[in-house]
């Protein structure tokens, strides 16, 4: 098979479609997952195939999903050789990921989410993740939506997004690339980060769902205190009163809270 060069095909925008051209960031990317010699991986928005030809000779068995039918039987052919690459023509988010990870296996997930759908796509590989069917994900995304899932209680970044992802994985930021590592090159940097999945639910005593809920009632509102919205959500001041956490102070806001701390305070909540 020959080696990777990056096609000079017109993208479809409508796909938010901006290809990774940049060699070393491409094997950067795809070093990320570790050893993958006896995994299932999943890549997202496989495009052209720059990570894809690496991901080919490295694991067991690799899926891609690809929603643009030209690129879909690009690939196909391609790699048409390669008994452990399946493409699939497919929209990630009507994709039930766990059907396609075997039975008592985990998988691991790669790709380059596209910018306009990333948040979705993080909620889809949350709930696989809690059924313990995903490990690990190595996700490219819009640096300032890196900067929310990773941020940290306190800074002004820190909200519902970075709350839930951690809840489900421990994230790391491994790079940062500049547009010129595209073609065509976006209006905005790109970060890569490392998810680890590992959810808390269990630990931290509380209920997925719930606590799901309970979590966008607290951020409904970032201007506004932890109190107000939570009552703005139909909790009353009598029952807030009775369950408020000493460790919580009164004027708190959701975005200076650890989750340990807002599982305490959902936990005296519930009836």
């Amino acid at each position: 098979m020959p080696a990777y060069s990056p096609h000079k095909s017109k993208p479809n925008p409508k796909l938010g479609q901006n290809f990774l051209v940049d060699d070393s960031a491409r094997h950067a990317i795809a070093d990320a997952l570790g050893d993958i010699r006896n995994r299932t991986v999943i890549e997202i928005g496989p495009g052209h195939g720059a990570i894809t030809d690496i991901l080919a000779g490295r694991t067991r068995r690799l899926i891609a999903l690809e929603l643009d039918r030209a690129l879909a039987a690009e690939l196909t052919f391609r790699f048409r050789d390669r008994p452990n690459v399946q493409i699939i023509e497919a929209d990630v988010l009507k994709t039930d990921l766990v059907t396609l990870i075997p039975e008592g296996e985990t998988a691991d997930v790669i790709g380059n989410l596209p910018y306009y759908i990333t948040s979705d796509i993080l909620l889809q590989l949350f709930a696989a993740g809690s059924l313990g069917k995903i490990a690990r994900a190595v996700l490219m995304m819009q640096r300032e939506v890196a900067e929310r899932v990773a941020a940290a209680p306190g800074v002004r970044d820190y909200g519902l997004l970075s709350a839930t992802a951690q809840m489900n994985a421990e994230v790391a930021a491994l790079f940062t690339l500049p547009p010129t590592a595209f073609s065509p090159p976006p209006d905005v940097f790109s970060t890569v980060l490392r998810l680890e999945f590992a959810p808390r639910f269990t630990e931290l005593g509380v209920d997925a769902i719930g606590f799901d809920t309970f979590l966008r009632q607290c951020f409904s509102q970032k201007r506004k205190t932890l109190r107000n919205n939570l009552r703005s959500a139909g909790h009353s001041p009598e029952v807030l009163a009775q369950a408020w956490p000493a460790s919580i102070p009164e004027l708190a806001r959701a975005e200076g809270l650890a989750l340990e701390p807002m599982a305490e305070f959902y936990r005296a909540l519930k009836p």
